[in-house]
Parts: structure tokens; C-alpha cells; sequence
């Protein structure tokens, strides 16, 4: 249901914008995140938006070069990244919860999720 795109390879200090889009789901029903997961590592936290408010929350390791925002119009969710660092090399996947607020940090709080897409940067 839930479907990224724009991952890829870039040097460090390089940008990429990552867009998660829904099939099926008004996204603006729910609180959308991404997450993302690292060879040999546990799925960690990312960032996450609040539909209704637009209120926003990041992992401390990506506050001030992510952001998050909302598409209306498309029904999208994008995470635009700068500043890329090799250690943000990763999966990057979007989820969503129906009723979770937009600080919930465990993966367990989010009911869907899509298949992830490759984020890799070179140094």
C-alpha cells in the first residue's frame, strides 16, 4: 500500500529526496514515518508528520540536515535529505499508523509499511 522512490547512490555531502505514496489510502488520514535500516542493524527511527497539524519529529542523528513534509495534492510524504553522510547509508522505508501520534518512535507503532528503498552514500 505504501510505495517509495528516490533512493540511490550520492557522495557524502550530497542531497536526495525520498517520496512515499499510498495505493488505496488517503495518507492524510494518517501519521506517516520514515525509518531505516543498515546492514547487520535494527530498523531506527527517522523522522515523522502529523497530517492534521503538520507537527514533526526526528531522530537526533538527522535533526537539522532531514526534513519531512506533506503533498497534499499527491497524496506523497518526502524526506529531504542533505548534508548526506556515509553512516546514513541504509534501507529507507515510509510507515503509517491510523491512531499513533507523530512521536511514536518504534516500528511497532506503525501498521503499514512499504518495501523500502536503497539510500547509499559514498565517501
Amino acid at each position: 500500500q505504501l510505495v517509495e522512490s528516490g533512493g540511490g547512490l550520492v557522495q557524502a555531502g550530497g542531497s536526495l529526496r525520498l517520496s512515499c505514496t499510498a495505493s488505496g489510502r488517503n495518507l492524510q488520514k494518517l501519521t506517516t514515518a520514515w525509518f531505516r535500516q543498515a546492514p547487520g542493524k535494527e530498523r531506527e527511527f527517522v523522522a515523522a508528520i502529523s497530517w492534521k497539524d503538520t507537527c514533526t519529529n526526528y531522530a537526533a542523528s538527522v535533526k537539522g540536515r532531514f526534513a519531512i513534509s506533506t503533498d497534499s495534492a499527491r497524496n506523497t510524504v518526502n524526506l529531504q535529505m542533505i548534508s548526506l553522510k556515509p553512516a546514513d547509508t541504509a534501507v529507507y522505508y515510509c510507515a503509517a499508523s491510523v491512531f499513533g501520534s507523530y512521536m511514536v518512535t518504534l516500528p511497532t507503532g506503525y501498521r503499514y509499511w512499504g518495501q523500502g528503498t536503497q539510500v547509499t552514500v559514498s565517501s
